[in-house]
């Protein structure tokens, strides 16, 4: 199966009070983020993380990243530059991309972690995957969900776990975004 998040910030705890995530503590999300990860991903599924992996914590990127099940590909966002630095870390990914475009089933769809005003197929029915703005409904957010085949990855929408196409599809379209 293809998977897809965004935004985990994983040991980041201010990250708590701007997406009001719904854990106490650094530690009480992180612990949530793996278990609702492992729980979810199957040793052979290919996680596409569509950036933002860990930021400001207090353990390596690669503490979280070897806790993880299945194939893991980064595409990069503005807050990888740790686990970039780390060999460590690195050597948990499969593959590290600053914007990749693949096929999931019969969709083509282009990834990066930024929103795209348009994306390589946008005018022949691609799709469009990204993070960065998590659950915020400024600017941004009005723009891209203005967008039909445009997909937010971010983990706050998809309830904190990796989401198959079709589950991005449906959570955006309960955020009231995109995806429609």
């Amino acid at each position: 199966m293809i998977l897809y998040t965004a935004d985990l910030h994983f040991g980041h705890a201010n990250v708590i009070n701007f997406d009001h995530r719904p854990f106490a503590d650094r530690d009480e999300m992180d612990s949530a983020l793996i278990k609702l990860w492992n729980e979810r991903v199957q040793t052979d599924d290919t996680v596409y993380i569509v950036g933002d992996v860990c930021f400001k914590s207090h353990h390596n990127p690669d503490w979280y990243l070897r806790q993880l099940k299945g194939h893991k590909i980064l595409i990069v966002g503005n807050h990888d530059w740790p686990l970039l630095d780390s060999p460590k870390a690195c050597s948990y990914l499969e593959g590290i991309e600053k914007m990749l475009e693949i096929k999931d089933g019969e969709n083509k769809i282009v990834l990066c972690h930024y929103p795209l005003t348009e994306w390589n197929g946008y005018y022949y029915g691609s799709w469009h995957i990204y993070g960065h703005i998590h659950n915020t409904r400024k600017e941004a957010y009005e723009f891209m969900k203005t967008k039909e085949r445009a997909l937010n990855a971010g983990c706050m929408i998809n309830n904190y776990t990796p989401a198959s196409f079709n589950e991005l599809v449906r959570n955006n379209r309960l955020f009231g975004g995109t995806g429609t």
